[in-house]
């Protein structure tokens, strides 16, 4: 059964549970591993993990608020179109930056006009009521080298999925289109913790 320190293997599917919009999914892809206690996925999804067996399978439905909490109309920031001068602009899109502490910052064009582009720094899942659909792959005690660098394999973290990062500086250096994020399982933070 999960505990605290266990790595945990998990397939998902992730829906909006109030448009029932189908977010995002690993099913017949890799399982997602994390380490439980180390706040790699949402603290509501986590939670209602706990005691769950290798095999089995269950329906969670996640609050807003143990998710990724209220959308907050005052993390939306106007600036001048230059700044963003080289990147093909276009509504919805996400765009990724430095932060004050050179962490990775990830907002979305929420709209542009000739002279400002308008930014979101709300989480896209912010706001939302979220079902999980998963099945425990696997569980294991994790190693000491994975609990020192709070990794699944022990590697340097590299801040991508579940690593965050708080709404800093505005290098917008690299765009990438909405559907380029992940879940759980790659560099989105659909089912991960901004920290």
């Amino acid at each position: 059964m999960i505990k605290l320190n266990d790595v945990v293997a998990m397939e998902y599917m992730l829906v909006d549970a109030d448009t029932k919009e189908v977010v995002d999914s690993n099913v017949g892809h890799d399982p997602l591993e994390f380490i439980v206690g180390m706040g790699h996925i949402i603290p509501g999804l986590e939670s209602q993990m706990m005691g769950l067996s290798q095999n089995e399978k269950a329906d969670l439905y996640v609050k807003a608020d143990e998710a990724y909490g209220a959308y907050n109309e005052e993390a939306i920031q106007v600036l001048p179109k230059e700044q963003f001068a080289g990147i093909e602009l276009h509504e919805g899109m996400t765009l990724y930056g430095s932060g004050d502490n050179g962490e990775t910052v990830q907002v979305r064009v929420k709209s542009f006009d000739d002279e400002e582009v308008s930014i979101d720094y709300n989480h896209p899942m912010a706001g939302k009521n979220l079902m999980f659909t998963i099945t425990i792959v696997d569980i294991r005690a994790a190693t000491e080298e994975e609990l020192t660098t709070g990794v699944v394999g022990g590697l340097a973290h590299d801040g991508g999925c579940c690593g965050g990062g708080s709404c800093g500086s505005h290098d917008h250096g690299n765009s990438h289109d909405e559907n380029e994020d992940e879940c759980c399982g790659g560099h989105g933070n659909h089912g991960c913790k901004n920290n």
